[in-house]
């Protein structure tokens, strides 16, 4: 057999903003995009709002707003015990296969706290008050079931009730559109009108779906992106229909076959990224769009912009002005490039009403 091909990290980096959408602005609608891309990180309610901008043709955010109303689209909690926005389609066949990793992650912050609780009834007694069919807050329910359970106090009750043991729904308004909006819950199936699938015994759609996003990657990324542990089987069992590559640090990369894989000289455009965008955590060694000395933003909620492919700096908005903090010297077209995009970010998050950005000295 010959050696896997050997991609630099430049041919990472434009196959990577391809599977993202970053590479050319996509016609696909808010619904298909949010299913491509395996649902887009929101625990900042407004983020998914610019993610989508960066990489949808004329995306105007009503859309994404009526899918959440329509219950098409969904906040809950999911890869990695975090807030994710996924469709409904999506939600409802993967929940049950990331509930035991659900449980262990708010285990490990809360352990102490949650000792001796019984977790099954836990689930019963939150399920209990949730049957009424009023949403509630996470302190609510906790509040709830306190009687019973009067030691670990509300917030590891609540979350291990909210973020593992009832899979919920985080409803409207929270996540529309220029809107605020507090958190409130209800049980997916509710929210949904439909019950969660049974836990798949196959997990290689799974496999398939984040290469197709995310790929070419290596099982350490997808372990990565998921906060899934128990995937190998999975990518076993898919691998004869994969191809193979390595990175230039060695490390095995396992892609679909006919996924795009751009020539690595194609140009790459500026594009500004939310707080936590998965086209950076989805990744166990990001080092194909973030350098090392910057990997904290990704993690810190920092919003970044791409030139040329790579974060090279980071932007936030002061009043009605985008602000672009370069992390590098940008050259004259490229800051020409990130101004202009700027200018256009400026105008959608202000509903038109300003096009200002600042282009700060590094």
């Amino acid at each position: 057999m010959p050696n896997p091909t050997v991609l630099d990290v430049r041919s990472l980096n434009r196959a990577t903003l391809a599977r993202q959408l970053l590479l050319d602005r996509s016609a696909l609608p808010v619904h298909a995009a949010v299913g491509h891309l395996c649902g887009l990180q929101a625990q900042e309610p407004q983020e998914p709002f610019a993610g989508l901008w960066s990489r949808l043709r004329a995306f105007d955010p009503a859309e994404l707003s009526d899918l959440l109303t329509g219950r098409r689209v969904v906040r809950t909690h999911l890869m990695r015990r975090t807030v994710h926005l996924l469709t409904a389609e999506d939600v409802l066949a993967w929940r049950a296969r990331f509930d035991t990793m659900l449980r262990q992650r708010v285990l490990g912050t809360y352990r102490r706290e949650l000792t001796g609780v019984d977790l099954d009834e836990l689930a019963a007694a939150g399920r209990a008050v949730l049957a009424d069919g009023e949403p509630r807050s996470m302190g609510e329910l906790a509040r709830a079931v306190a009687a019973r359970w009067p030691g670990p106090g509300s917030r590891p009750l609540g979350e291990m009730l909210i973020a593992a043991l009832i899979p919920a729904a985080q409803l409207p308004p929270r996540g529309l559109w220029r809107t605020k909006g507090g958190v409130r819950n209800l049980p997916l199936s509710a929210w949904l009108g439909r019950e969660i699938e049974p836990l798949a015994e196959d997990d290689r759609p799974l496999v398939r779906r984040y290469l197709a996003a995310f790929g070419p990657a290596a099982t350490a990324d997808l372990r990565a992106w998921s906060g899934l542990a128990g995937l190998p089987a999975a990518v076993k069992a898919v691998r004869e229909e994969l191809v193979v590559f390595r990175d230039e640090r060695g490390r095995e990369l396992l892609d679909l076959p006919e996924a795009p894989r751009p020539d690595p000289g194609t140009p790459a455009p500026v594009r500004f990224l939310p707080a936590f965008d998965n086209a950076i955590l989805g990744y166990d060694d990001r080092s194909r769009i973030i350098d090392d000395a910057h990997r904290g933003l990704s993690v810190a909620g920092e919003r970044v912009v791409l030139v040329d492919g790579r974060v090279s700096a980071t932007w936030t908005v002061d009043g009605a002005a985008v602000v672009v903090r370069p992390l590098r010297r940008l050259s004259r077209p490229e800051r020409g490039e990130v101004a202009a995009e700027g200018s256009a970010l400026a105008a959608f998050l202000s509903d038109g009403e300003s096009d200002r950005v600042r282009v700060e000295t590094p």
